[in-house]
């Protein structure tokens, strides 16, 4: 396939000037509509109009421009099919060797504040995918670029090879250009989505979709996955940082030092996103393992810091800091006077507290942004072999008059507040998950266990005489009367706990016995 004749109309223009001057160098005949014509001819460089090529004006304000059949039929038709190239000829119709086209700046449109619906709707391209599409189809006589960065090779490639591409060039444009349209699609199927739904349309966000788009793009790739063996990469919600996708997420997270993260870093990161999030108060968390080993609220950011320090300090080595305000001076400087930490994680930095940090070469810091109410509903997702399983994400919470006391003992209002702080952590600890907490701060923490007297042990045994008069949050119910028993041995003074086991009045019997009081959630926060 040679080169002879290229459609050149591109929204983004960089690179379009010196493209094209190539081309006319090479002798490639251009056409063009609109903008992009009026800029090569102002760049001295020869273009045909295609309304000039159709013989058909563009109308409706440029909705229609290039939807005509001496458009497409020059694309489409097969150059080695005789009955094509007689229906090309009775028509008068022009073939067209090569389309370069990028489309209408939708993503940029609804990223704009204050973005009306009316806007969003004109920048929706119609004549740009038809074509794509159409020369992407025929890529093995038709050359389709909807990617500037490749702009430069392409030349190359035709002054190499007389004004040739080859197969393996042609199809992966080809290729390019449907990932290119389908991403196109996926946005503006998003903010339809969305804007109807503001608008109180009866679209039911109770039922899950029939045919799920999922649509990322790649921030980076990583040196290797969970282990050296595994190839890995890091991909981003692509409406992650759209008008309509405002949360702080690890995706739109900045690294403001250190070495690049890993696989296993970004989501021990997200896990402290996620529970320092919980929090108003200045809060800090330690995670190992996607699991917390500490976690505290406390009047000021550097206390909240040394209280999750002390509840495990063995597992805090090399652990990820979650702080959910910004991080001061004295707090860094509890932070690098600690044994080893892989990350931070905050909000934001003052400027001295983070040269303090900058101090550590490989400690990786972490922006995030401040917090926010999410403002978009958001899906968690778990991978199984050949499948996908979907949920709504568990931002379920509670508060006092959520409540429901079921022994004769009542919890303290002292006691109430750390329930509370323990049930907001447990929901963040896989499962079986047993947290052990005294004045808002883990003392002891149980998890990924078979069996949920396991987890009683494990935190009773990190917690240590620390047990005595702690509460206890457990992240589902108690089958059992034994689990109690353990609690109480080990000085638990109240338990908060979802309730719904068969076996509920064995446990309040046991809980009654022992002196313990009990409040049921009536929601669970298990995490398989």
């Amino acid at each position: 396939m040679k080169v002879k004749r290229a459609l050149v109309s591109v929204s983004d223009k960089e690179g379009i000037e010196d493209f094209a001057r190539e081309l006319h160098k090479m002798g490639v005949e251009i056409l063009s509509t609109g903008g992009t014509a009026k800029l090569l001819l102002s760049a001295s460089i020869p273009v045909q109009m295609v309304s000039d090529w159709t013989g058909f004006p563009e109308i409706l304000d440029g909705r229609v421009k290039t939807l005509h059949p001496k458009i497409h039929g020059g694309l489409l038709a097969i150059r080695d099919n005789p009955e094509h190239m007689r229906q090309i000829q009775q028509h008068g119709i022009g073939l067209i060797d090569m389309v370069v086209v990028n489309l209408y700046p939708f993503e940029k449109v609804i990223q704009k504040e204050n973005v009306v619906l009316e806007e969003a709707i004109e920048n929706i391209d119609i004549g740009g995918p038809s074509m794509l599409r159409s020369a992407a189809k025929n890529f093995e006589s038709v050359a389709v670029v909807c990617n500037p960065d490749r702009y430069k090779e392409i030349i190359q490639e035709l002054k190499a090879n007389d004004l040739t591409l080859s197969r393996e060039t042609l199809a992966s444009l080809a290729i390019e250009v449907f990932n290119h349209t389908s991403r196109y699609d996926g946005m503006i199927y998003e903010f339809l989505s969305d804007a109807f739904k503001d608008k109180g349309t009866t679209l039911d966000e109770s039922k899950f979709a029939e045919n799920l788009l999922l649509r990322y793009e790649k921030l980076q790739d990583l040196r290797y996955g969970e282990n050296p063996h595994q190839k890995g990469a890091f991909y981003k919600d692509a409406g992650v940082a759209s008008k309509i996708r405002k949360s702080p997420s690890i995706a739109s997270a900045r690294q403001l030092h250190g070495k690049e993260l890993s696989f296993n870093n970004i989501l021990d990161l997200d896990a402290a996103l996620q529970l320092i999030k919980e929090f108003d108060e200045p809060a800090a968390c330690i995670i190992k393992h996607t699991n917390p080993c500490g976690a505290a609220i406390r009047d000021s950011l550097k206390e909240a810091y040394k209280a999750a320090l002390e509840c495990d300090k063995l597992s805090a080595f090399g652990g990820i800091v979650g702080l959910s305000k910004r991080l001061d001076k004295d707090t860094a400087n509890e932070i690098v006077s600690s044994d080893f930490v892989e990350c931070v994680i905050a909000p934001g930095y003052e400027t001295d507290a983070l040269e303090l940090l900058k101090n550590k070469k490989n400690l990786r810091v972490i922006e995030t942004g401040e917090f926010g109410e999410d403002a978009y509903k958001e899906w968690d997702f778990k991978k199984v072999s050949g499948g996908l399983l979907i949920q709504d994400k568990d931002v379920c919470s509670i508060d006092a008059l959520d409540l429901k006391v079921v022994t004769k003992k009542k919890p303290s209002d002292e006691e109430l507040k750390s329930l509370i702080f323990g049930w907001a952590v447990a929901k963040h600890v896989r499962s079986n998950a047993i947290v052990l907490v005294k004045n808002k701060a883990t003392v002891g923490i149980g998890a990924g266990q078979m069996s949920r007297v396991d987890s009683v042990i494990i935190a009773s045994r990190k917690a240590g005489e620390c047990s005595r008069g702690s509460v206890l949050a457990s992240d589902a119910f108690f089958p059992k009367e034994d689990g109690i028993e353990m609690a109480a041995n080990a000085g638990v003074a109240a338990i908060i706990q979802p309730g719904g086991s068969i076996r509920d009045e064995e446990v309040i019997k046991t809980a009654d016995a022992k002196g313990i009081s009990m409040i049921f959630t009536g929601v669970r926060h298990f995490k398989h």
